[in-house]
């Protein structure tokens, strides 16, 4: 099975960078970028034998919010559940486990995620965003 750290000294920078920007989501995003991100949120890696096949980053104020990004397993190994297990491990993390709302965005990934218990926007004419170019 795979290994979850959350030890960021661990991470794989150029690896998260290369896949970030295959991604729809992350696509142009600088290792500038990346690295900031990195050091401002909560990150976990998962891990098959010491080589990282996955990501996943939270902001949160370890109360009421958290909103997961940039969430990913390697693509040479989905399939294998490795996917489902490195997210339920995520929520059990000590930060998250009390958290009352937790948020994500997703184009193309809401049968994975409804797996979890997050369900469609109820409301979405209630969110707002503001674009900074």
């Amino acid at each position: 099975m795979i290994q979850i750290s959350t030890d960021t000294s661990k991470l794989d920078v150029n690896y998260i960078h290369q896949f970030l920007n295959s991604s729809y989501w992350a696509k142009g995003r600088t290792l500038k970028e990346v690295e900031s991100t990195i050091e401002n949120s909560l990150c976990f890696a998962a891990y098959l034998n010491d080589k990282q096949i996955g990501f996943a980053r939270i902001v949160t104020d370890k109360a009421i919010f958290s909103y997961l990004m940039d969430f990913f397993i390697d693509e040479k190994h989905q399939g294998k559940k490795y996917g489902q297990y490195f997210f339920s491990e995520i929520y059990k993390h000590s930060d998250l486990i009390h958290v009352k709302k937790h948020y994500l965005h997703t184009k193309d990934a809401q049968n994975f995620y409804k797996k979890f218990g997050f369900e469609i926007y109820k409301t979405p004419n209630r969110c707002m965003l503001k674009i900074v170019r």
